[in-house]
C-alpha cells in the first residue's frame, strides 16, 4: 500500500472527528515531523558532546541520543506514525566503534500496517463527506428561508415560533461551522502550501466555536421538548418565559464551554486542542450532550403517552385505525424535532468495534446532516399557519395586480371617450368590493 494512500486515508478520516484537527490535515504529518526535528535538535544541543561512542542525531524519523559503544538503544515508533497506522512497534540501533548501525527492524515492518480494508474505508469516508456537505448545505438554505418567512409575517410571531427560530439558528450555525471547517481546515487541494503553520490561537478559536454550536444545537432540541411537554401538562397562563428558554439553549452550553476552555488550558494545552488524552475536558463536552439526549427521549416517551390518552378520549372522533394513524403521524413529526435519532448511539460515544464506528459515523454525519432540512420542511413549509399566510400574501399581490390593471384600462377609456361609460361602472365597483373583502380578511 502506497504511503501517500495511507496518509490520505488518515487525513480524510480526521475530517469526521467532532473536533478540529488543525489547518489542512494534508500538512499535519509534515508539521509533526518538523516539530519533532526541532525538539530533537534542542535536546541534542543541551547535551555535552561525547568523546567516544555515538553522537546523538536526527535520522528524519526518530531522535537518537548519544550512546556508548556496544550499547543498544530502542525507541518506540514516532507518534505521527502511530496515529497514521495505529501500530505499536519499536525501532533499535546498535552503537558500534564505527558509529550507529542501521535501524532494525525496518520502519516499514515495525511501524507499518498492511490493512486490506483501507481502500474501502477511503471510499466510505469520501461518501460520508459528500453526503454531509450536501445535507448541511441544503439544511442551511432551507433553514435560512424558513427564518426569513417566519420573521416577515407578524401573525407568526409567538413563543412557539420564537423557539423554532432559535432552533433554526442553532442548526444554521452548526451547518456553517461544519462547512467552514471542511473548506478552510480540511481542504483536499493537492497544491496546499505546507510551508507555514497556522496560528494556534485561530485554530483553537475555531474549535471552541465549532464545539459550542454543536452543544447549543442539542440544547435547543431539548428546549423544544421541554416547551411542548409544558404545553401539554401546564396551564397556558403558567407557561415558561422565553428568557428561560434562551438561558437553557444558549447559556448552559456557554457555561460548559468556558469550563472546557479552563480545563484545556490547565490540563491539556497541547497543539490545537485536537487531542483528547485527558478524559476530563472531553467529558465536559460529551456528558452534557448525552444528558440532553436522554432527557429529550424521556420527554418524547411522556408526550407520546399523553397523545395516546388524548386520542383515546371519547371527544376525539374516528375509529381505532384513524387514531393509530394520527399517533404515527405525530410520532414521526416529533422524532426530528426532538433529535430522537441520536438516542440510538448515545451509549456509543467512542465505539471500539470498527463496524459500529462506521454505522455511528454514517448516521451522525451523513444522515444527521439532513436533520435541519427535515425540521425546516416539517415546521415551516408544511405548517398550516405558514401556508395560510403565504396564500393570503399571494392573493393580496394578485388582487393588487388585478386592480392596477383594471385602473389602467379605466384611465385609457376615460382619456379616449372623455367620460366614463355606464357599462364600466359596475365592473369597477366589483373590483373595489373584492379589494375591501380581502383587506378585511387580512
Amino acid at each position: 500500500m502506497a504511503f501517500t494512500h495511507r496518509l490520505a486515508l488518515l487525513l480524510l478520516g480526521f475530517t469526521f472527528m467532532h473536533t478540529v484537527n488543525g489547518k489542512f490535515p494534508r500538512c499535519q504529518f509534515q508539521w509533526e515531523m518538523q516539530r519533532a526535528r526541532r525538539e530533537c535538535r534542542t535536546l541534542l544541543q543541551q547535551q555535552t558532546a561525547a568523546s567516544t561512542g555515538c553522537h546523538g542525531e536526527w535520522d528524519n524519523v526518530s531522535c537518537w541520543q548519544k550512546a556508548a559503544a556496544g550499547e543498544v538503544m530502542t525507541l518506540p515508533c514516532p507518534s505521527s506514525f502511530l496515529r497514521l497506522f495505529g501500530k505499536n512497534g519499536n525501532l533499535s540501533r546498535n552503537c558500534t566503534d564505527r558509529g550507529w548501525s542501521d535501524v532494525y527492524p525496518p520502519i516499514t515492518v515495525a511501524c507499518w500496517s498492511n490493512n486490506t480494508d483501507e481502500p474501502n474505508e477511503l471510499v466510505f469516508y469520501r461518501v460520508v463527506k459528500i453526503l454531509s456537505t450536501l445535507g448541511h448545505s441544503l439544511s442551511f438554505i432551507t433553514l435560512l428561508t424558513s427564518t426569513i418567512i417566519i420573521c416577515l409575517f407578524r401573525k407568526l410571531h409567538c413563543t412557539r415560533n420564537y423557539i423554532h427560530l432559535n432552533l433554526f439558528l442553532s442548526f444554521m450555525l452548526r451547518a456553517a461551522a461544519v462547512l467552514t471547517k471542511d473548506t478552510l481546515l480540511f481542504s483536499d487541494d493537492q497544491n496546499t502550501d505546507c510551508s507555514t503553520q497556522p496560528s494556534l490561537v485561530g485554530c483553537k478559536a475555531i474549535l471552541v466555536f465549532f464545539n459550542y454550536f454543536i452543544m447549543a444545537n442539542f440544547f435547543w432540541l431539548l428546549v423544544e421538548g421541554l416547551y411542548l411537554h409544558t404545553l401539554l401538562l401546564v396551564i397556558h397562563s403558567c407557561s415558561t418565559r422565553l428568557s428561560v428558554h434562551l438561558l437553557i439553549g444558549w447559556g448552559i452550553p456557554f457555561v460548559f464551554m468556558v469550563a472546557w476552555i479552563i480545563c484545556r488550558i490547565h490540563l491539556e494545552d497541547t497543539q490545537c486542542w485536537e487531542m483528547n488524552e485527558n478524559p476530563i475536558p472531553n467529558r465536559l463536552m460529551n456528558w452534557p450532550i448525552m444528558a440532553s439526549v436522554i432527557i429529550n427521549f424521556i420527554l418524547f416517551i411522556s408526550i407520546i403517552r399523553i397523545l395516546v390518552q388524548k386520542l383515546r378520549c371519547s371527544d376525539v372522533g374516528g375509529n381505532e385505525q384513524s387514531q393509530y394513524r394520527r399517533l404515527a403521524k405525530s410520532t414521526l413529526l416529533l422524532i426530528p424535532l426532538f433529535g430522537i435519532n441520536y438516542v440510538v448511539f448515545v451509549y456509543l460515544m467512542e465505539p471500539a468495534d470498527k463496524n459500529m464506528k462506521h454505522i455511528k459515523i454514517f448516521f451522525d454525519l451523513a444522515l444527521g446532516s439532513f436533520q435541519g432540512l427535515i425540521v425546516a420542511v416539517l415546521y415551516c413549509f408544511l405548517n398550516s399557519e405558514v401556508q395560510m399566510e403565504l396564500r393570503r400574501t399571494w392573493r393580496s399581490l394578485s388582487l393588487k395586480r388585478y386592480v392596477g390593471r383594471d385602473y389602467r384600462l379605466h384611465a385609457m377609456s376615460v382619456s379616449r371617450n372623455g367620460n366614463e361609460s355606464s357599462a364600466q361602472f359596475p365592473r369597477n365597483s366589483r373590483a373595489q368590493s373584492i379589494l375591501q373583502t380581502e383587506t378585511t380578511m387580512l
